[in-house]
């Protein structure tokens, strides 16, 4: 049987431009792409997805075609990956290429919501972030779009590289670069060449990058860049100020203004919690006024955004007030919201860490350093969770420490805190929302 080219499968998705890859959330007139899985073959779902309302199904065994509604490929894959470059080439809009070892949801989350209160923009939902996710972020991006923010992200060399080639982002952001992913990466060295490889693609084609005037190590990396830039540095071309974080943030900016006296600016009140999140509003902020947005419109994005997912939320429970980011952890990440928990002015703190998952042979050393800086900042009330802080911990620590987050929420249940500031943060494996279950409502 003949098999389709992108161009005639591009034709296909032109009239029927809604994707599903699974069977248990088929859209009517879609095309369902059957993609394999380490034990699934999406080929044997394929006539499930047609009778469900899927027009055409793109396959890749030939066994499995027994009609003109199945569009045989070489690899499903690739003829996803392949169509999604197809489309993008198609698009004349600006689009953002993000990616960073923390924050790069936010920042995507916080730069779409400044750019949808004056464009219609489409971004990465959730985490469609990898090689299957920014594909299907492509595909979403309808011809009336005026702008697009493409999340990315990696956990192994390259990746990053291969990412650009489909998305061809004409604007870069790198948030920033931490001891994530140390596994895959291979070490430090490895995650900075990893993460570098957006600037790289921003090198060869001329995209232009925003770049935290504050990171050393950014500012080194996009040195030869056309580049935009935010921070605190007085010399940034967006320049903020940090009014508060207890436990929000407040802040003042100027963009492009020699004057730097902020008296006459408005506070702009954020509903994110830390100060290590002012450097990605201020990224928003930035690459808002690069595009024409009215500050009056800045404004209103910044504080219409309201965090979701487990992610650097302020969530009121019963008497206690909890901190709960625990969407992703690593060793920077965990430093900052530490160091940012420290500075929170209230009598009853108590930590609740889960374990920094993909560390490889690093992960024992880096427990063990999180709870020595639990220590040197004088935390007195503090609960760890999973294998890993279990390894690490010792008993002249005086750590309450539990090998799941079941286990913790009973303890917690138990202890029944009350008026109480809780930072719950760890990776989402851990399962650490079963901790804000068992807080008292």
């Amino acid at each position: 049987m003949k098999k389709i080219s992108t161009e005639e499968l591009y034709s296909k998705y032109i009239q029927h431009p809604i994707i599903c890859t699974d069977t248990r959330s088929i859209k009517k007139d879609s095309l369902f792409f059957a993609l394999k899985g380490d034990s699934f073959n999406g080929n044997t779902f394929a006539a499930k997805a047609l009778e469900l309302g899927s027009t055409y199904a793109i396959i890749d065994e030939e066994q499995y075609c027994t009609s003109d509604r199945f569009l045989l490929v070489d690899d499903v894959l690739t003829a996803l990956q392949e169509l999604s470059k197809y489309h993008r080439k198609k698009l004349s809009i600006p689009v953002i290429g993000i990616t960073g070892s923390n924050g790069k949801t936010t920042t995507k989350e916080l730069v779409s919501s400044v750019l949808s209160t004056k464009y219609k923009t489409y971004y990465t939902q959730g985490n469609l972030n990898n090689h299957i996710g920014v594909p299907l972020t492509l595909l979403s991006i309808s011809n009336d779009c005026e702008m697009a923010v493409v999340e990315m992200g990696a956990n192994h060399q390259n990746e990053i590289e291969f990412l650009c080639t489909l998305s061809q982002p004409n604007y870069v952001i790198i948030t920033n670069i931490g001891r994530a992913h140390l596994e895959g990466f291979g070490g430090i060295q490895g995650v900075i060449k990893g993460k570098n490889e957006l600037y790289q693609f921003a090198a060869k084609n001329g995209s232009l990058a925003f770049v935290n005037n504050d990171n050393d190590l950014l500012s080194a990396l996009s040195n030869k860049l056309q580049k935009v830039t935010y921070g605190t540095r007085i010399d940034s071309n967006c320049y903020g100020k940090l009014v508060e974080a207890n436990p929000v943030i407040k802040f003042k900016y100027l963009y492009d203004k020699e004057d730097v006296d902020f008296e006459s600016e408005p506070i702009i009140t954020s509903h994110l919690m830390g100060e290590y999140n002012f450097e990605n509003i201020l990224c928003a902020v930035c690459v808002g006024n690069y595009f024409n947005v009215p500050a009056e419109k800045i404004k209103q994005g910044i504080e219409g955004y309201i965090p979701s997912n487990n992610r650097s939320q302020l969530i009121k429970k019963g008497t206690n007030t909890v901190l709960m980011d625990a969407y992703n952890a690593n060793p920077s990440s965990m430093k900052v919201a530490l160091d940012n928990f420290w500075l929170i002015d209230t009598a009853k703190k108590i930590l609740v860490l889960g374990d920094m998952l993909e560390l490889g042979e690093d992960s024992h050393k880096e427990h063990k350093h999180i709870i020595e800086l639990i220590q040197q900042n004088g935390f007195e009330h503090f609960i760890l969770v999973g294998k890993e802080f279990m390894n690490a911990a010792e008993d002249k620590m005086k750590t309450v420490v539990f090998e799941d987050s079941i286990k913790a929420a009973e303890y917690i249940k138990q202890k029944n805190p009350l008026n109480t500031y809780i930072l719950i943060k760890g990776s989402r494996g851990i399962k650490m929302e079963k901790v804000l279950e068992a807080l008292p409502d």
